[in-house]
């Protein structure tokens, strides 16, 4: 559940097929120089120095509620490929971490492949407990919605997506519709959602800093997103790390995949090697997309899902 901090050594890149030797060689001479990087300074400021921006333009600090934390950045790709999918993306970190300018790089790499990403805050433990997050969370996708287009996004073709803790918001928003109503949005504005090492079904629990967060041991069993699959949900792409030791693949992303099968839900599972709990979210760097196809799943998953809506409108 935990996201990528300063103390978090980072790790790899991504691309399918079989390395070659020579390929894994430079890959760990890359690694070696990369570790050393990250002793000097943040994780997550390599991950954004290394990213080029590409022809992507960014809006930040776009508000989308009243309070501090309510804060979202949008990341545009070049004009000619607008109105483009969106996508907005929660990171991890244990529901008490976490800030958007940290993952500039998923913004740039989304935008790379033509979506517009809306990166965005939500209000972190101990300021808040659950649900607050997730209200949050929905807020910033119903604002997505409504919108959007102002900034060159579909709202015909939304989507969630988060990793680690930031996936466990993408799926209560997307399986559980009480969160968008709340916000007075239908479920079906969300048309699917992605899910890199997401907690799916983590009772009990055993991270001491998530305790607090879900009120453990009094933690509502209906806080579990597995609890919340029902026939007619918005498709999911479901990707882990088989190495992962920070959330269970097989008990989550495993457990989650078959209830929406038994549900006729449609949903792709992955499991890659060579990347971790926190690597996985970190391929989507370029410098670090050689040892998982992470962004070409995501870039599969937005087309094949995202049919362009009729009222969708040019460019502003």
């Amino acid at each position: 559940m935990t996201g990528l901090r300063a103390s978090t050594c980072n790790n790899l890149n991504s691309a399918s097929g079989q390395p070659s030797q020579a390929h894994h060689f430079f890959s760990k001479i890359f690694i070696v120089i990369l570790v050393g990087l990250l002793a000097a300074c943040s994780p997550l400021s390599v991950l954004n120095a290394l990213t080029p921006n590409g022809s992507s333009e960014v809006m930040h600090d776009v508000a989308y509620g009243s309070l501090a934390r309510q804060k979202l950045d949008i990341y545009m790709p070049e004009v000619s490929i607008r109105p483009a999918p969106v996508v907005v993306f929660f990171y991890g970190g244990n529901w008490n971490s976490g800030n958007r300018a940290d993952y500039a790089f998923v913004g740039h790499a989304l935008a790379s492949r033509g979506m517009t990403a809306v990166v965005a805050d939500y209000r972190l433990y101990p300021e808040v407990r659950y649900p607050r997050f997730l209200e949050d969370a929905a807020l910033a996708v119903a604002w997505t919605a409504r919108n959007i287009y102002d900034f060159g996004g579909d709202p015909g073709r939304l989507f969630i997506m988060g990793h680690s803790a930031g996936a466990y918001n993408a799926a209560m928003v997307a399986l559980d519709g009480r969160w968008l109503a709340a916000q007075d949005a239908s479920p079906d504005i969300v048309k699917g959602w992605i899910g890199l090492a997401g907690p799916y079904d983590f009772l009990p629990i055993e991270n001491p800093a998530v305790k607090p967060v879900f009120f453990y041991p009094d933690t509502p069993q209906d806080s579990q997103p597995i609890h919340h699959v029902r026939p007619g949900g918005p498709p999911a792409l479901l990707i882990a790390a088989k190495s992962d030791s920070v959330v269970n693949p097989k008990r989550n992303t495993g457990r989650l995949a078959q209830r929406l099968r038994q549900n006729h839900v449609p949903v792709i599972e992955a499991y890659y090697d060579h990347v971790n709990h926190a690597m996985l979210v970190a391929s989507l760097s370029q410098s670090l997309r050689h040892l998982a196809p992470t962004l070409e799943a995501v870039e599969r998953f937005v087309n094949a899902n995202g049919k362009i809506a009729d009222h969708a409108l040019p460019s502003p």
